[in-house]
């Protein structure tokens, strides 16, 4: 076999390999793994925001100690459920786990709800409305808040995405296929009194 016929299937493979590959992206073989990746990355940001509240929560609780010693309850009750939204272990495959995923999301609810008292407790004490750390916090309790929505709604717009190619044409074919393992990510379903951002009212 001449040198020149060589190259030229040599030539001719690689063509038809470049070929083949932008034939299987336009079909959307990449589709799925691409998506997944954007869900992981929107639910890393929910945690991310979720675990910035639970540092701040502390110093927020310290605060209002000095103010409302009578409101141990709450203080207690804010407490316990931060420790009970932080012991809950959480990995890739939550999002696809169903028990685990709504496990997570009541911790979550508990804390937020336990939040909202305090903020309120806070409000009967203008010593306390006055005080430079406590509203220093309150702001950042409120920007993290607004983040936690932020974070969530586009985590439940990726997964959105993510599970629609799963389910529809061409990219149920390559579920079917190449990527059986993937399954349908969990979204949040929060019932809507539970998901109320806390509220802070200085009157």
């Amino acid at each position: 076999m001449s040198n020149a016929l060589l190259l030229a299937r040599r030539g001719f493979a690689a063509l038809f390999l470049v070929v083949l590959g932008l034939g299987l992206a336009g079909c959307g073989v990449n589709n799925i793994p691409t998506n997944e990746e954007k869900a992981k990355a929107a639910w890393s940001e929910v945690l991310n925001q979720y675990q910035r509240r639970a540092e701040l929560i502390p110093n927020l609780v310290e605060t209002v100690k000095g103010y409302a010693q009578q409101e141990k309850d709450v203080l207690t009750q804010v407490t316990e459920a931060r420790a009970k939204a932080t012991s809950i272990q959480v990995d890739a495959s939550t999002v696809t786990d169903p028990e685990k995923f709504q496990q997570f999301q009541n911790a979550q609810a508990q804390l937020s709800s336990a939040l909202g008292r305090l903020i309120a407790v806070s409000e009967a004490y203008p010593d306390l409305k006055s005080n430079q750390n406590f509203l220093a916090l309150q702001s950042q309790i409120e920007g993290t808040e607004n983040r936690i929505a932020v974070a969530r709604r586009d985590y439940i717009e990726a997964v959105r995405v993510y599970n629609t190619e799963l389910r529809t044409f061409p990219g149920v074919l390559w579920a079917m296929t190449l990527y059986r393992n993937n399954q349908p990510m969990q979204t949040f379903t929060i019932p809507e009194e539970q998901m109320k951002v806390p509220q802070v009212k200085f009157n």
